[in-house]
């Protein structure tokens, strides 16, 4: 796993954190930026895979 990887991978899952709490306090807000979130880790860490992919290709 490379840096990208994981920080996509704690971005969603903070992003699912806060779209649950938004939720639960009846905060569309809240919900819609843990979305935004969940998208921009799930981004993050697609481009950490193509990055793993490339490096195993170049071998």
């Amino acid at each position: 796993m490379n840096k990208d990887q994981i920080e996509g991978k704690l971005k969603n899952i903070g992003g699912k954190i806060q779209e649950e709490v938004g939720d639960l306090i009846d905060s569309p807000e809240q919900e819609a930026k843990g979305l935004g979130k969940q998208a921009e880790g799930k981004v993050q860490e697609k481009v950490g895979d193509l990055k793993e992919a490339a490096k195993i290709a170049t071998k």
